[in-house]
């Protein structure tokens, strides 16, 4: 599971698909942790049939902002801005073979309120599986980004049971 912050659904803020904006490398990161091909320029299907055959969903931390207090999209702007966190306890439940969950924000500077949601989780479930907050895939591509990334695929701790997803979401946050 890859929770990621918040990416309001506005006509000035759009992604075909999850981290699917330019700026953002998560499709030439993950796929690459796997031993595969970017999927950078890949379209939707694609994307989706790689997060299927891998296990690999989406969720965002945060479910509602309130649009008022949104003067850009940065988290530092959204961290001020949220009315409604996203359940990410009930996500969890739907998957109870979950082995591992990756949160795609490893600095917390200026974003005090995601960074107590995502240590909150963390703590809630260190113990049942492998968590580790992430360099964000936004912005640039480095080689230190991606092995940070593939080192989070390749090497979870072991777990005993077998790993599998009872679903596959395509779960949306609105600003409001």
């Amino acid at each position: 599971m890859i929770i990621g912050t918040f990416n309001p659904d506005v006509e000035t803020n759009i992604a075909a698909y999850f981290y699917g904006r330019s700026q953002n490398y998560l499709w030439r990161l993950l796929p690459r942790a796997f031993g595969e091909e970017s999927l950078k320029t890949a379209d939707r299907a694609a994307k989706r049939a790689f997060c299927v055959r891998r296990k690999i969903d989406f969720i965002d931390l945060i479910a509602e902002v309130s649009r008022d207090r949104l003067s850009d999209f940065k988290d530092e702007t959204i961290d001020g801005a949220i009315t409604k966190w996203t359940d990410i306890d009930a996500a969890i439940r739907r998957a109870p073979n979950l082995r591992q969950v990756a949160f795609t924000r490893k600095t917390f500077s200026g974003v005090l309120h995601i960074k107590r949601r995502w240590l909150e989780i963390k703590k809630r479930y260190e113990n049942r599986f492998y968590t580790q907050a992430l360099i964000t895939p936004s912005r640039i591509y480095s080689e230190a980004k991606q092995n940070e990334w593939d080192e989070f695929i390749k090497s979870p701790p072991e777990i005993d049971r077998a790993y599998s997803f009872n679903r596959f979401s395509l779960n949306r946050s609105k600003a409001v």
